[in-house]
């Protein structure tokens, strides 16, 4: 599923990474979208709430804008940057 934070340019995303707006706790949105990126996984919006592997993990479809935003942002702002474990 495509949503408009998909579509933002890699350009707001850093405005919005450097303005403090994500969240970059461990497990959360932000920090799973740089993860898949890292790891060379295709986007695939999801979280963990208390951290990676702890409880359910939070699907795409129950996601809120504003956290599909950041598992974007996280995972574009990576592509960018060519961090990636070969």
């Amino acid at each position: 599923m495509i949503t408009t934070t998909n579509t933002m340019m890699i350009s707001e995303y850093r405005k919005a990474d450097r303005a403090g707006k994500y969240n970059k706790d461990h497990g959360g949105p932000y920090d799973r979208g740089g993860a898949d990126s890292y790891y060379g996984r295709p986007m695939e919006p999801h979280y963990y709430p208390l951290g990676t592997g702890i409880e359910e993990k939070v699907e795409e479809s129950s996601m809120t804008t504003e956290e599909l935003e950041a598992y974007y942002a996280g995972y574009h702002i990576n592509e960018e940057d060519g961090v990636k474990k070969y």
